[in-house]
């Protein structure tokens, strides 16, 4: 008999994929991962985890499987939280739930689960796994979940072929209103809870307040570029390549030398990322104002009105090469090479209709349309049809 072990979280996903692996008949065990108990970092009066934890314990119970809570709060300090705090400081804007799945659940967790004696591992996200014979050697693909409202693949786009030879997803075929149905029939106690919201470790933190008990508050100026701005007009050189016209297409606009509106102050240019309406506090104009960038240097942030200002607009973004992240090992591009995909910036945005340009500098992503808000340390994913064959850190 075949061993599992399931991360339970305490939510209904998870529950669910714990209670359809052992109607398959493996053998399941449950561990619920305390990620985080920091207590001078103010979380808020509640404490979920506690109670995440405790939901996980009476499924388990009830399902009749082995529980036990596993403490990797150093390790996520580490590797997630101190992570973020770093490219926050650099004005990047990291994904602390890819991070979480590559670094934490398919690897320090992994690692326990295999030493428990498990030949798998299995989560409560929403994604398929195939494997297929390339070459005579078995290739896993990662698939999209049949639910496309809840399709997570993006959040596993880090993940490599050793651990997704390991990963099983059991409710990858289902919609989130069967998975509470079966959930409400196994009378598990977490049928009915809501979906966590948030980092996937500090509950219901406003990321602010988390970033400010490490990164000082740094006064600044709010400055609005109007849409007319002289710097969106500016004819196109000639280019002698290929590469120079998607390195030009890739790069931020420097705003330094517009003429701009000061409008307000901030706490730290490091606090805020591009495309962010809330939090600014600033009123009195006619349509919202948005980030189009941020200068962590000069600690300047620029603004412009409403979400079609030109400033929040990009077609092409660039990845490094040591950022540059195939699931997909066998079909990775080799310089001078270019790729039709569907790719994605962020979770929840419908696929785009984009090409990948390899080169020996990096890879650009040149999308059809121009995308908003292409953010510095957010990952962008790529497909073909169903499957996710790769992703990389925007640079």
């Amino acid at each position: 008999m075949q061993r599992v072990v399931v991360g339970l979280s305490g939510g209904v996903d998870s529950s669910v994929a714990a209670y359809l692996l052992k109607e398959q008949g493996y053998e399941v065990i449950g561990l619920f991962m305390k990620n985080w108990h920091d207590d001078t970092v103010t979380i808020s009066n509640e404490c979920p985890w506690l109670e995440d934890s405790n939901d996980a314990l009476l499924v388990a119970e009830k399902l009749g499987i082995p529980f036990q809570t596993v403490d990797l709060s150093e390790q996520y300090k580490e590797r997630i939280v101190d992570y973020m705090f770093n490219e926050y400081e650099k004005g990047r804007t990291p994904n602390p739930d890819v991070l979480c799945n590559r670094e934490i659940k398919f690897d320090v967790f992994m690692k326990i689960a295999l030493s428990l004696g498990a030949d798998f591992v299995a989560t409560g996200h929403y994604c398929r796994k195939n494997t297929i014979e390339v070459d005579g050697k078995p290739v896993h693909q990662l698939l999209a979940g049949k639910d496309n409202n809840k399709d997570q693949s993006y959040f596993l786009c880090q993940l490599s072929q050793e651990q997704l030879s390991k990963a099983l997803f059991p409710i990858g075929e289902l919609t989130k209103p069967e998975v509470r149905a079966i959930a409400a029939k196994a009378d598990l106690i977490t049928a009915e809870k809501k979906d966590s919201q948030g980092l996937c470790f500090i509950g219901k933190v406003r990321l602010p307040d988390f970033l400010q008990q490490k990164l000082q508050p740094k006064e600044g100026v709010i400055i609005e570029i109007p849409a007319d701005a002289a710097i969106y007009n500016q004819s196109i050189p000639r280019f002698e390549n290929l590469e120079s016209e998607l390195a030009y297409e890739a790069q931020n606009k420097d705003y330094s030398n517009s003429v701009g509106i000061v409008k307000a102050k901030h706490q730290g240019a490091h606090y805020f990322t591009k495309g962010q309406r809330k939090g600014l506090n600033v009123g009195g104009t006619k349509e919202p104002l948005f980030v189009i960038e941020t200068d962590v240097e000069n600690n300047i942030i620029y603004t412009g009105q409403g979400n079609q200002h030109p400033g929040l607009f990009k077609r092409t973004l660039f990845i490094q090469n040591s950022e540059i992240h195939w699931i997909r090992e066998d079909l990775r591009l080799k310089s001078g090479q270019t790729k039709e995909v569907w790719a994605r910036i962020r979770y929840r945005q419908p696929l785009q209709k984009a090409t990948l340009y390899q080169f020996d500098s990096g890879m650009y992503v040149r999308f059809q349309e121009p995308q908003s808000a292409i953010t510095e340390g957010q990952f962008v994913a790529w497909h073909e049809g169903e499957e996710l064959l790769g992703s990389g850190v925007i640079s």
